[in-house]
């Protein structure tokens, strides 16, 4: 198709009302007020420069304003990485506003655990913190410090991930929770 076509259908297209297309930004949710609608997350860094958790600073969005642009109300949480792997873990720390990476010796492991045995423990009397890594399977216990236990207890649980649609920073259009929206009953 020549050029002098394709600028006529894009002028086409603008003077038609059709304006700018919108953008798509997803992450993790580490905060979330359903008063006000502010969704607090880490955006995910591009396939191409990924090498950590995400990207900060943090961004504050507003959900919309109509519920059926909006899926579940997104559950908020400060870990961003649990890697059983190479035995790290990495959380948002809201008093310094910057990732936490905690190396970690497993005091107990379980592996080939199906699904999640519910929230995190943090045992002050023992000194431990229990986790499952979704992604490992695994469910892990690790002793830890009386910083560690003294965080709040959202820090130990994982946000859901989100996708968002706007044309304007900061309002959000369209909000999906991709970590409770089961698309295979959406397709049906």
């Amino acid at each position: 198709m020549p050029r002098t076509t394709l600028a006529l259908i894009a002028a086409a297209l603008a003077l038609s009302g059709c304006g700018p297309l919108g953008k798509v930004e997803q992450g993790r949710v580490i905060a979330y007020d359903p008063q006000t609608r502010q969704v607090t997350l880490i955006r995910e860094a591009a396939a191409a420069t990924r090498s950590g958790p995400g990207v900060l600073p943090p961004v504050t969005i507003e959900a919309p304003t109509d519920p059926n642009e909006m899926g579940p109300a997104p559950a908020a949480g400060g870990l961003l990485l649990l890697d059983a792997k190479n035995r790290r873990i990495v959380i948002y720390d809201h008093a310094t506003q910057a990732f936490l990476t905690i190396p970690y010796t497993p005091l107990a492991e379980r592996r080939n655990v199906a699904k999640s045995p519910g929230p995190p423990v943090v045992d002050r009397a023992r000194k431990t913190i229990t986790l499952y890594a979704a992604k490992d399977r695994t469910l892990i216990t690790f002793g830890a410090s009386d910083d560690l236990l003294a965080m709040p207890a959202d820090t130990w649980r994982a946000g859901d991930v989100v996708r968002y649609y706007y044309k304007s920073p900061g309002q959000a259009l369209r909000l999906m929770n991709v970590t409770r929206t089961d698309l295979s009953k959406a397709a049906g």
